[in-house]
């Protein structure tokens, strides 16, 4: 989910094109997949920071911060609460009596019905990406981390009383705790806007308390194991419904119901005179009682300027807009596709290769983080060790991902996109490599800790991708449909487990190199194709400059000489 981060800091800024920029592209950023479906007379305005107290923004942060580090994606740290289940004896009743009797730890079909319910989990939590999108432009935040809330509650309820229930609440039950994190987390974003001058910094404590959430099922595997089982599930999740009830009272009585307004709107709001006009004053016949509202309106205008200014910092529109293009033409993609349509852009191997390689990615990735103790057992021949690694992964798995934050905002804004695909490929690779090497303690653990830092990495790098080629103006749409894709895709994974477990003896590798191999394959088209058209963008904006140059005379020469039907065309000129 850090996938959504990158978007909010460069969402007000938009490429000065060559040509008059039509409307949509000075569309701001959406996170609707499905376009304008509500008229703009039923959304509503978006306030400005300077509208709220300085104390209530910060106060609105940190809660955003405190429930998505308790709800956001608290799904993901399933490798730490699977051990649990599976002593509670969740699903234990799908065993063979052969099974029983060998006294296995999971069992074949435990295993595969556990893998499943975090697959679905999984794949809600992609696919959701396409609701929330749509709930938060048309009806706020706020209602956006209601919905969150109701999930989340839902979710805690289904997994306190599903040992008692006639029929499977897991699935169900962790499915609404999925459901529940995009709600509450994606409508964090516009948050960032409180305070623009630190919006890097908040987008990445939401983020970090995105990837932290993990932990809370470690926490109380913790808390468990402790116990000696006492504390079972039932009790964790009925004291967990304190989540789900602080997010409903701060999203009622202190956060915003509606967005801040972004960094763009701010400054068109202190800059543009043209909003001191309405339409509504050609209404008015007393052309006096019209220009005074008129005034009125442009000192009300000029007066937040100051407040404004005080909020982005001293340096003008035209000042960080420069800033922000800089950034973006290091890309070396940026505006590839900007202005096309979305089926325009999904037809082109710009999508098709990033949607394959990012199905194959989140395939792999949720595959590792559903399997890890078992795969470990059979790489090292060990129960013991697999426990081990296991442990070692669930407290990685979220300092990766704050750890790796500052190092991901400075590859993507530093670098070219070709270089961070590149990069992307050769970590994917080292893992795959290190995930199918037996008996070796030292490539377990290499393994994790480069898993923990490239997740994070892949998720943003990908929607960094996606808005520097396709543009804000089709985001939702293109990277819904990506991600979405991927999410559908990762229920190939029960099919992997199965033939893991049957055709392979339980032995991971050969499932394992075959999606080396097509994530290498895939990686490297993507790659190359990515390289040759920047390079070709490269030489289309020489040939653009190189043409349209004017010949500038020299100060010493003389233009009639210069311009006399025999001379050197080159001469006196520079």
């Amino acid at each position: 989910m850090a996938m959504y981060t990158r978007r909010s800091s460069t969402e007000s800024f938009s490429r000065r094109p060559s040509h008059s920029p039509t409307p949509s592209e000075n569309r701001k950023l959406s996170f609707n997949p499905v376009g304008q479906w509500v008229p703009p007379a039923a959304q509503e305005e978006p306030v400005g920071a300077f509208e709220v107290g300085k104390g209530k923004r910060i106060l609105q942060v940190c809660i955003a911060v405190i429930y998505c580090l308790f709800g956001a994606g608290v799904v993901f740290g399933f490798a730490a609460i699977k051990p649990v289940l599976i002593e509670q004896g969740v699903y234990r009743e799908r065993c063979t009596k052969q099974e029983l009797d060998d006294g296995v730890w999971v069992c074949y079909e435990q295993e595969i019905r556990l893998n499943l319910m975090f697959t679905v989990a999984a794949v809600s939590t992609n696919v959701c990406a396409l609701p929330v999108g749509t709930v938060l432009d048309r009806f706020g935040p706020r209602v956006s981390g209601l919905v969150g809330a109701v999930f989340l509650t839902l979710g805690a309820l289904a997994m306190a009383f599903a040992a008692d229930l006639p029929f499977d609440a897991y699935i169900p039950g962790y499915l609404f705790l999925a459901l529940g994190g995009p709600f509450i987390f994606i409508s964090s974003f516009q948050l960032s806007n409180t305070f623009p001058r630190r919006s890097g910094l908040i987008l990445a404590l939401l983020t970090g308390a995105f990837d932290t959430s993990s932990a809370v099922f470690l926490a109380y595997r913790l808390l468990y194991e402790g116990s000696d089982g006492m504390f079972t599930p039932k009790k964790f999740f009925l004291i967990y419904l304190v989540v789900p009830a602080f997010v409903v009272v701060v999203q009622l009585f202190i956060m915003p119901a509606n967005s801040y307004k972004t960094v763009g709107e701010l400054v068109k709001h202190a800059e543009d005179p043209a909003l001191d006009e309405h339409d509504s004053d050609n209404e008015i016949d007393d052309e006096g009682r019209r220009n005074a509202l008129q005034q009125s309106r442009r000192e009300h205008r000029e007066s937040v300027v100051s407040e404004i200014t005080s909020l982005l910092g001293t340096k003008s529109g035209d000042e960080q807009a420069a800033e922000e293009e800089k950034k973006a033409q290091k890309s070396g993609v940026w505006g590839a596709l900007h202005g096309k349509t979305a089926l325009q852009q999904i037809r082109t191997p710009w999508w098709i290769l990033i949607m394959l390689f990012t199905v194959l990615q989140m395939l792999r990735i949720n595959y590792f983080v559903a399997t890890i103790r078992t795969q470990y057992t059979e790489l090292l021949h060990s129960h013991l060790l697999a426990i081990k690694v296991n442990e070692f992964f669930d407290v990685a798995l979220p300092l990766g991902g704050i750890i790796s934050i500052p190092f991901i905002g400075l590859i993507l804004d530093n670098t070219s996109t070709p270089f961070v695909l590149a990069l992307l490929v050769t970590l994917a690779t080292a893992i795959g490599v290190l995930g199918i090497i037996p008996d070796q303690m030292w490539a377990a653990y290499a393994n994790v800790c480069l898993f923990v830092l490239y997740r994070p990495f892949y998720y943003t790098a990908v929607s960094d991708y996606s808005a520097k080629v396709f543009g804000f103006v089709t985001f939702g749409k293109v990277y819904g449909l990506v991600i979405c894709a991927a999410g559908l895709f990762n229920f190939v994974q029960t099919g992997l487990d199965a033939l893991t477990h049957k055709h392979f003896g339980n032995d991971p590798i050969p499932v394992n190199a075959v999606l080396l191999g097509a994530a290498l394959v895939v990686g490297v088209g993507l790659v190359g194709y990515v390289w040759r058209k920047s390079r070709g963008m490269e030489r289309e904006k020489l040939e653009e400059e190189a043409e349209g140059a004017r010949e500038v005379l020299m100060p010493e020469a003389d233009a009639e000489e210069v311009g006399r039907e025999h001379g050197h065309e080159s001469y006196g000129t520079a």
